[in-house]
């Protein structure tokens, strides 16, 4: 009896062992399933905010009407060009930059301008979308600079999704990184 008994003291003590291991991977599994939810609302509350502050802004609400009939595609205004993973105005920049001003401010009265920033398409999206964002800042800084006034510019970033040249090479990389000027408003001078 005391052979059998010893037999069955390991049996109970094998299935407490297990019984313990399960209760432990149990409550590894309860504990994982009650925080995931909670990072998971995390993690979509952090790509929210990432979204929400890089992601583009709304577009300026629509023009009244008597503007809104006023063709500004006469208007010539150049993108800027940027140097590669760079936010700093170049020199054939600001000369696209002074020109632009001259033609905006000579052709349209009470402007309302806004400026694109763009990458192409190597790195991050969310990079992408920061890095145009201080290339859409950097060029509206120069204009402000020149005399352009800053309530009437806007700014916003596409990062690298909205390339002007879908090619994967330096000549396309280098047309992508702009700054695009859009004349969302005003009226034409007489």
């Amino acid at each position: 009896m005391a052979v059998r008994s010893d037999q069955t003291t390991k049996a109970k003590e094998e299935e407490m062992k297990k019984l313990g291991v399960m209760m432990f991977v149990g409550l590894c599994c309860a504990a994982v399933l009650m925080f995931a939810p909670g990072c998971a609302k995390k993690q979509q509350v952090m790509e929210e905010e990432v979204t929400t502050s890089s992601e583009p802004m709304a577009r300026p609400a629509p023009m009244p009407a008597e503007e809104a009939s006023v063709d500004l595609s006469s208007v010539m205004v150049q993108d800027a060009y940027f140097d590669y993973d760079k936010y700093n105005i170049r020199t054939d920049a600001r000369e696209t930059l002074q020109k632009n001003y001259a033609a905006i401010g000579a052709a349209v009265s009470n402007a309302k301008l806004l400026i694109e920033g763009h990458c192409d398409d190597r790195g991050s999206v969310e990079y992408n979308l920061a890095l145009g964002q201080r290339r859409a800042d950097s060029a509206m800084e120069y204009l402000v600079s020149l005399g352009m006034d800053a309530a009437s510019v806007s700014t916003i970033s596409y990062g690298k999704e909205r390339p002007v040249d879908p090619g994967h090479n330096e000549a396309a990389w280098a047309k992508n990184r702009r700054a695009h000027f859009v004349l969302t408003g005003g009226a034409l001078s007489k």
